[in-house]
Formats: structure tokens, sequence, C-alpha cells
């Protein structure tokens, strides 16, 4: 009887040996994507923006295209993932901090500027890019030429960004804030008059005014009213995996991925864009 139990005290353990080992290996291959100890990489989540033309967008055939699309389906090569590997996340700009912090997505690359508030919950790789606050106002609207004019004004930009606050507490104070939840909402806003102008990045702003169905409706003012840095977002403490990305962006700029990226999704609308700026992140 003494001998039976011993047996299967043993087996009991065996089992829960086994069972903690294949814990242990799933919880590596959660924690990484599937992407260390040499675990199978099924697929990465990368969060972008849905409704950005030039810079994340989804189109009525289910594909995205952009230059944060072309950015992050390099740096996930770069990680060990092809295209079809890849899971595109809506990164909307208040929840972006939530999506890394409980693990919905892997990375953020949706005009994702770094600024210190940001750094208190999340880590960066880059910058990959450095745009400026500008403004959007109708083709035929000669009243707004300077920050200050906005003052009274309706401006609109999207809940979460940093680019109406700017205005707003630096450079117009009397200026009727409206936030909504996306620029869609915000052209619509300033086609039908209801807006007078919309802030937030240059780059996304043309690509906007780009677009086939927006030609000749809107201009931008030409003001450099900030920087606008954009990092890749991604949990803090994943120093490994900041450091990847790092590495993949430097050989995005080198072998000139970076710059065709450039000119295939801003060209058309004339928009300069800056060189590539030095990374900072993780240094």
């Amino acid at each position: 009887m003494k001998l039976f139990k011993a047996g299967a005290a043993a087996a009991v353990s065996v089992v829960l040996a086994l069972t903690a080992t294949a814990c242990g290996g799933g919880s590596d291959k959660a924690s990484d994507g599937g992407a260390s100890g040499g675990a199978k990489k099924d697929k990465i989540v990368i969060g972008i923006k849905f409704d950005q033309p030039g810079l994340g967008l989804k189109n009525p055939d289910g594909k995205f295209t952009g230059f944060d699309v072309d950015v992050a389906t390099y740096v996930a090569k770069e990680l060990g993932y092809q295209p079809n590997q890849i899971e595109f996340k809506q990164a909307v700009s208040a929840e972006r901090e939530n999506l890394i912090a409980n693990g919905d997505v892997k990375l953020v690359v949706a005009t994702y500027t770094i600024n210190d508030k940001r750094k208190a919950k999340v880590d960066f790789a880059g910058p990959y890019f450095v745009a400026h606050q500008d403004l959007l106002v109708r083709a035929d609207d000669t009243s707004i030429t300077k920050a200050e004019d906005l003052n009274k004004k309706k401006l609109c930009s999207v809940t979460g960004s940093t680019s109406a606050q700017n205005v707003k507490t630096k450079l117009a104070p009397d200026a009727d804030l409206q936030q909504l939840p996306g620029y869609s909402e915000c052209l619509t806003g300033l086609e039908n008059k209801s807006l007078d102008a919309l802030t937030t990045d240059n780059s996304i702003l043309a690509g906007f005014a780009a677009q086939e169905k927006n030609k000749g409706k809107f201009k931008l003012v030409g003001l450099n009213l900030s920087d606008e840095p954009y990092g890749i977002g991604l949990k803090k403490g994943d120093k490994d995996l900041q450091t990847k990305v790092n590495a993949a962006l430097k050989k995005m700029v080198a072998d000139g991925s970076w710059q065709k990226a450039v000119d295939t999704n801003f060209g058309p609308a004339n928009y300069k864009a800056e060189p590539a700026p030095q990374i900072t992140e993780g240094s």
C-alpha cells in the first residue's frame, strides 16, 4: 500500500512539473509576442491610425497605407515578422498608452509625439520623423494667418492630441476649442463652416488636403507652431525591444527605405519633410 502511494505521488509530481514547464513556455512567448526563446513567431499586433491619409489609413478594401504603415511593416520585418503576420489595431490618440500598458499591442506607430508626460507611462524608440504643428483652414479663408487669429474662433482637434492644448494654453487662449473623436469629423465641420480651423501636425494635415475628395477645399496656413518628434511606443522597461526597434529604424534610413516611404506618401501633397532625425530614445 505504501509503495502504491509513493508511486502515485511521484506521478503527480511529474504531471505538475510538466504543467509548470508548459505554462512557463507560454508565458515567455506571450511576453515577447512570440519573438523570444526560439518560439514560433505567429503574429505581431501594432497600433496605427485608421483615419490619417498619408500616414495610417484603412482603405475600403481593408488594406492599410501610409508612412506609419510602411515604417511599422519595415520594423516588423526586422523583428522577424512577414507582412501577413502583422495585425494592425486601431490606436486613437487617447487610447495609445492604454493599448501598450494592457498588452493589446506590441508597438504603436501612430503619429505618436514623444514627450515627458507620455514617457512616464510608456517607452519610445526613435524618433523616426519630425513634423510641426500647423493649421488647416478653408481655401478661401484669409482671416487666419497666424495662431493669434484663432482667438474667438472655433478650433478643432482630436481628443487626446497635444496640438489643441498647445494652441489654447500658449498661443490663442480665447479660441473656442472643440475636441472631436477623429480628424474626419473636424474636416466635416471645417467644410460646412461650423468650425474655423483644424490643428495638428502638418504631415497629417497635408495628407488630408491631398486626398482627391478634398483637393481645392482646404489649405495649410504654413506655421511651425511646435516640433513633433514621432516615436514608436512600447511597453515601459522593455529595453531589448527598444534596442531592436531603434536598430531597425537606423537600417531603414541607411538602405534608402525611409526616404522612399516619405516620397511615396507625402510627395503628392508637395509636403517637404525634414531629413530623418537622430535617434535619441534608449541612448
